[in-house]
């Protein structure tokens, strides 16, 4: 006779065993309708799952958050039931819910293109209407493998063959189709709804491995609901505008190519916007009491090996090796952190020192599927703006608490007032001991009380040797953005031998701090791209004033204000070509100049300029020093500002 805990606390008791549809409907008709999965003991199941015991239960109706993920992963679903029922032949393979939708990788003679996709689609819909059910089948292991092979199925039956013998075989039905899952899915396939779409076609490697065969992979998008999918439409046309690659291109600020995949060439003007954000980051590092270091890029396997990192993350790394020297063999650091406590071990160590902050922009190099770069977001070679803070056990929470300010303060300079944390623990891959993980995870847990952080819960995402906080960015069309983070170890010291004297005479392990605020300068270079869609402000921006005369005789006046302009600091480039000044005003607002200083044979004899902000249809006519002046003071970065005091006594930037 179960006893059923609903979230209110009431208690409803049965016969016998139930499932979740009668526990519904007991309940009453309104939640019968809606229900479309539920939580058992915290377990999100089918409603058809028996209930045979006590149990806490709870529904998930299609206002859940759980709700998104179940109509993803049913939608993939229906997509491969539509494309196998159109293309006879194709073998279905893996196809998991991501983030915002879903995909399916199939192995077929011939890729699916962008062409085909209407008429999956529109299979999709008659699916979806016939509203087939769902239902779970559990299978013997040996002739769940036979039905996939006699199907002709051989990537479904190598998945079986690969799980653990203890894994409980599930299948799933919607009516005659069925699929390899572990489920949980809705009521059936008419839950999933009209909110979806076919997005996009690419090449995947089965399992992720270059060296097997290459399937087709069909990407969608699937929502509650027909407003929530056109919102996220609307959001990816806005990212296709803000596209970093195609900005970078019309600014002429990199290039990617072939002969160095997962490596940027960065032109003058996206040099100048690169040395901006680091000479930033630099005076910010300075000033919060960082030494900055400079370690190698080549280190011999030996000290990849004492960190840990052969073993847990030698498929990410660049391997080298020396034709005079058969025995060594070097690796490209994926990492700084070994090389930061090699400094920290030369010599002899005293309390006194600690905290001792030491940072370092290294250039760091990471092997990433060829499939999985895309533009500077994700790439093979970048740099880290990473520091290593060593410390004692009771300095963990001041460091924490002054790492959030700092980074906080950085991100609202950089147009980013608001981020959210998430806090991630042990992985299952993983260096030291449970004894190790819990003081890691205790001490991470007390700093985020001390800093007043709140989190939420990433479980299984810490880094192999400690818990990490993730810092998350939302960007100006709403997209998320992990960036920043900050991790407690006290594994990496005891494997590399790091040790000071403290107060008591005896040698002590510190603790290390690895955090980073930006991540990948590649990386977020590509982000704030996106986030300013190319309009930087002044302080960024790469070429932030343009000086264009009418005609060739202002050609001189224009050279003199460029130069008083650079040596005010300004970043300044002249147009003397022989073109219409609509023309240029036209091609330099092409490429995001924020400023165009207009000069013609009036303002050579007065000695004004006419300033045309970017986006801005008015001209200002200002006098030459006035304009100079006022431009130098916009074109600050935040950190040179001076500081003004507020009517409430808060300090802040002017």
């Amino acid at each position: 006779m179960p006893a059923i805990t609903l979230p209110d606390g009431s208690v409803r008791h049965f016969a016998g065993p139930v499932t979740g549809t009668t526990v519904a409907a007991d309940i009453g008709p309104g939640l019968a309708r809606a229900a479309l999965a539920m939580k058992l003991d915290g377990k999100l199941v089918d409603l058809s799952r028996v209930i045979d015991t006590d149990a806490a239960v709870t529904f998930v109706t299609r206002k859940d958050s759980d709700a998104l993920e179940l109509i993803r992963h049913d939608t993939a679903h229906v997509l491969a039931e539509a494309v196998q029922s159109l293309f006879p032949g194709t073998q279905v393979t893996i196809g998991p819910s991501i983030e915002n939708g879903f995909y399916y990788d199939f192995a077929r003679n011939e890729p699916f293109t962008l062409e085909d996709l209407p008429a999956i689609e529109a299979r999709m819909r008659e699916i979806i209407a016939a509203n087939a059910p769902f239902s779970r089948e559990v299978w013997d292991r040996d002739d769940a493998i036979a039905f996939f092979q006699a199907k002709g199925e051989r990537y479904k039956a190598e998945l079986i063959q690969d799980l653990p013998i203890t894994e409980t075989i599930t299948m799933y039905r919607q009516g005659d189709w069925i699929d390899l899952c572990r489920g949980p899915h809705m009521r059936g396939t008419g839950d999933v709804g009209q909110g979806f779409k076919l997005l996009k076609v690419a090449g995947a490697y089965w399992r992720g491995d270059h060296r097997n065969a290459m399937l087709s992979r069909i990407y969608g998008t699937a929502w509650r609901d027909q407003k929530e999918l056109d919102a996220h439409l609307l959001q990816l046309e806005e990212a296709e505008r803000r596209d970093h690659r195609r900005i970078g291109k019309s600014m002429d600020l990199f290039h990617l190519q072939p002969e160095a995949q997962g490596g940027v060439f960065w032109h003058p003007k996206g040099w100048r916007l690169y040395r901006t954000l680091q000479a930033y980051m630099q005076r910010r590092q300075d000033a919060a009491g960082y030494d900055e270091v400079r370690t190698p890029q080549l280190v011999d396997r030996s000290l990849w090996e004492a960190s840990g990192h052969w073993e847990k993350y030698r498929e990410h790394m660049f391997i080298a090796t020396v034709d005079e020297e058969p025995d060594v063999v070097l690796a490209l650091k994926p990492m700084n952190c070994p090389c930061h406590v090699q400094i920290f071990n030369q010599g002899l160590r005293s309390y006194r020192e600690l905290p001792w902050r030491m940072a370092e922009f290294g250039s760091c190099h990471r092997y990433e599927p060829s499939g999985a770069l895309h533009g500077i977001m994700r790439v093979r070679a970048f740099t880290q703006d990473d520091a290593h803070i060593f410390c004692t056990d009771d300095q963990i929470g001041a460091e924490t608490v002054r790492f959030v300010r700092l980074l906080g303060s950085v991100y609202a300079d950089l147009g980013f007032p608001d981020f959210k944390v998430r806090f991630s623990d042990r992985p299952d891959a993983r260096a030291g001991t449970d004894a190790d993980w819990d003081r890691s995870e205790k001490a991470l847990h007390e700093a985020c009380a001390e800093a007043g952080v709140e989190y939420t819960e990433n479980p299984g995402e810490g880094a192999f040797y400690g818990p990490k906080l993730e810092f998350v960015l939302r960007d100006a069309i709403g997209r998320e953005w992990q960036c920043g983070t900050l991790q407690v170890d006290y594994i990496l010291p005891e494997r590399l031998g790091a040790e000071y004297v403290g107060e008591d005479g005896a040698k002590h392990r510190p603790v290390m701090l690895h955090r980073a605020i930006l991540g990948s300068f590649e990386r977020f270079l590509g982000i704030l791209i996106e986030q300013y869609a190319g309009r930087f402000p002044l302080w960024l921006a790469p070429v932030q004033v343009v000086v264009a005369p009418i005609v060739s005789d202002a050609n001189d006046y224009a050279e003199e204000v460029a130069a008083l302009m650079r040596a005010a600091g300004l970043n300044v480039a002249t147009d003397l070509r022989n073109e219409k000044i609509n023309a240029k005003v036209r091609e330099h607002s092409l490429a995001h100049v924020p400023v165009i200083a207009v000069v013609g044979r009036r303002e050579a004899e007065i000695r004004t300029l006419s300033l045309r902000r970017l986006g801005s249809e008015k001209q200002e006519v200002v006098g030459l020093d006035e304009a100079i002046a006022l431009l130098a003071a916009e074109a600050l970065a935040p950190d040179l500002r001076p500081r003004v005091e507020t009517k409430s006594g808060v300090t802040t930037q002017a």
